[in-house]
């Protein structure tokens, strides 16, 4: 059969391909503990699973507005405006299958053929794919350990050229857990301010799990939020990942052209989502916070865990729910049957010798290291990493 070219530009996330093997593994039998997990490991929380209910009662089974209902919309606005001090209004939001559709209506809506986009590493391993599907030129900025991989305003200003469109990233990061600060993406602003043509895609899915205060958006400096396209969704801090909606928050034009495309793929976002999405966004924020409390004792858990492993260099994550940590120091050693030879040989032999799913740094533009999740209970988190130490000990 003759397929798409369109095909041969891009690869199938890593993330999802280890879920699968870990699946396929457990379906045989074998005890497999999850630590590539994506997604929150708790229900959905009881006031918003109610508002669903009462949606199915009150008929919410027709077609939605492509953008979305105006009541949704509005609450976004007032949501926007109650956490992160941004006045949008509802012209400027488009809800969507998820934040993964709220980044590809946003990319097709920005990057031509040839354009150049920025994207500092690591990152979410679709940024990259969905610029090469819409045509674009992927420019990676490889970030440090040393500055929590941050990109900085140096390293951006350097990475700028007259055929850069649009900067892509995450704060909160996935993978690394990196959040910027005031002060940095002032800085970060300050080199946009020189770049007018340059669009930003912010991704802050992850917002409502920052272990180090008060979210921080780089739209609240007034002489940049016109370039902004704010991403967020209801997956991680609200526990709705199987909902799938998401959102953007952008200048009234982008929003209409992200309302064109969406148009023509999947139109409006289902309806009794919607309406669960209104209690989320506007009611009891209580369970949000237990969530935060409890991630905020498994990180510590985890790096203990962590310091016991020789081998191992990580930074501490200051948001999301992720360790990145260094596992160069084990490629070319062998436990006398596999030999290591890179972060994705790593991933394998811990799925195959230990039955612990991670994930490898390669996906995330990162090959010397691995992503370990903490959406997980505490049990299996000492469980999988007691299988991991043994299985890295063997390595020689």
């Amino acid at each position: 059969m003759q397929l798409s070219s369109l095909l041969q530009r891009f690869n199938e996330p890593e993330t999802l391909k280890m879920a699968k093997l870990g699946r396929e593994l457990r379906a045989n039998g074998f005890d497999i503990t999850d630590l590539s997990l994506g997604e929150p490991d708790f229900d959905t929380p009881e006031h918003i699973k109610a508002a669903a209910k009462k949606a199915i009662d009150d008929n919410y089974s027709h077609y939605t507005p492509v953008a979305g209902y105006l009541d949704l919309r509005e609450a976004v606005c007032t949501k926007l405006k109650r956490d992160n001090n941004l006045d949008y209004t509802p012209d400027q939001i488009v809800v969507s299958t998820g934040a993964k559709q709220s980044i590809a209506n946003t990319v097709m809506s920005i990057v031509d053929k040839g354009d150049e986009v920025i994207i500092p590493t690591p990152y979410w391993v679709s940024y990259s794919e969905i610029v090469r599907m819409a045509g674009g030129e992927v420019n990676m900025v490889t970030t440090s350990i040393d500055n929590d991989y941050k990109i900085t305003a140096a390293e951006l200003e350097a990475a700028i050229t007259e055929k850069t469109k649009l900067f892509m990233f995450s704060s909160p990061c996935n993978p690394s857990g990196a959040v910027y600060s005031k002060e940095e993406l002032r800085a970060l602003a300050e080199v946009f301010k020189k770049h007018p043509n340059v669009f930003i895609m912010s991704d802050e899915i992850y917002e409502f799990i920052n272990y180090e205060g008060s979210h921080q958006s780089i739209a609240q400096f007034d002489f940049l939020k016109d370039r902004v396209i704010i991403i967020n969704g209801l997956s991680k801090g609200y526990a709705m990942t199987g909902w799938r909606l998401g959102y953007i928050a952008a200048h009234a034009t982008i929003a209409k052209a992200c309302e064109k495309i969406q148009g023509q793929i999947t139109s409006g976002a289902n309806a009794v989502t919607q309406r669960a999405a209104i209690t989320a966004l506007t009611g009891d924020m209580k369970p949000t916070a237990m969530m935060l409390a409890e991630f905020t004792k498994r990180r510590k858990r985890v790096m203990e865990l962590l310091t016991k492993i020789p081998g191992l260099v990580c930074s501490e994550p200051q948001g999301a729910f992720y360790v990145f940590p260094q596992v160069n120091s084990f490629f070319g050693k062998a436990d006398g049957e596999h030999k290591i030879e890179n972060a994705d040989d790593l991933c394998m032999y811990l799925l195959n010798s230990a039955h612990v799913s991670t994930v490898t740094g390669r996906a995330f533009g990162e090959p010397n290291c691995i992503r370990i999740s903490f959406a997980n209970s505490v049990e299996n988190i000492e469980k999988g990493f007691a299988k991991i130490k043994e299985a890295l000990a063997t390595l020689k």
